[in-house]
């Protein structure tokens, strides 16, 4: 059953220049529980698709739904991690962080310091609780993050390039880290990300786009088992499939 239905979006708007379409007749089913990455060249709508999604901006035409309701503004039922560190509070712990949605929804402070908890020791923080942002490393940062995002149980969880500032260590760690959270929550992941690599080693599902204007060019089923390999041919072969499909754009 699809979780998410985007019918026919297009987003166009004004510049300098003209009017310019950044999005343009995107419509695909996202089943419950899977995790699908959007990947393509700068310019080619990703971020812009999952700000619709996330009801951040309000499509120029067609309509996305998310358990059958139509997306009209920001909901409950997304969780949203960006690329930027500062998106927590300087001033809240790491537990305070993560109790926050859920302060919003008026949870009592007991009940939701348990669930901050929980998710903090699903993302392998617990020893952290009290430390706050600044006392973090940029991995940990975006652990509190998920963490956040995860903790008053949205049904989505709309992910924009959360690891591309990391190291390459760090980022690999976090991609392990992620898959087992997806694993083990089984949310429904739309995924953002200019790494083909990660799209193979996460997805169930990767979307090529095309930009000038974003649009949906093709799809790639990954038919791998999990935990996924980097190293073994058939990751290579999917990543090779991926490659050809960006890299016809720019010939």
């Amino acid at each position: 059953m699809a979780e998410i239905e985007i019918r026919d979006v297009c987003l166009n708007y004004d510049t300098p220049a003209g009017r310019v379409t950044g999005v343009q007749d995107v419509s695909l089913d996202i089943d419950r529980s899977e995790f699908l990455c959007l990947v393509g060249p700068s310019g080619c709508g990703k971020s812009t698709l999952l700000n619709i999604i996330a009801g951040f901006i309000p499509p120029s035409g067609g309509e996305i739904r998310i358990g059958g309701r139509k997306v009209d503004g920001h909901g409950m039922d997304r969780g949203v991690v960006f690329q930027d560190f500062a998106q927590l509070f300087p001033w809240r712990t790491a537990l305070g962080n993560v109790a926050f949605g859920l302060e919003m929804k008026g949870v009592p402070k007991d009940e939701r310091e348990a669930i901050a908890l929980e998710q903090l020791r699903l993302v392998k923080l617990d020893k952290f609780v009290k430390s706050y942002p600044h006392h973090l490393s940029g991995g940990m940062q975006q652990r509190v993050a998920i963490a956040r995002a995860l903790a008053y149980n949205p049904a989505v969880l709309l992910m924009d390039e959360p690891f591309a500032a990391l190291d390459a260590l760090t980022r690999d760690d976090m991609q392990r880290l992620l898959a087992d959270v997806w694993r083990e929550t089984r949310k429904t992941v739309v995924y953002v990300t200019h790494n083909v690599s990660e799209a193979v080693y996460l997805a169930d599902r990767v979307i090529v786009m095309t930009p000038h204007p974003g649009t949906v060019k093709t799809e790639v089923q990954i038919a791998l088992p999990r935990p996924r390999d980097p190293l073994s041919v058939e990751f290579l072969d999917y990543q090779k499939k991926l490659l050809r499909e960006l890299g016809q754009m720019q010939n």
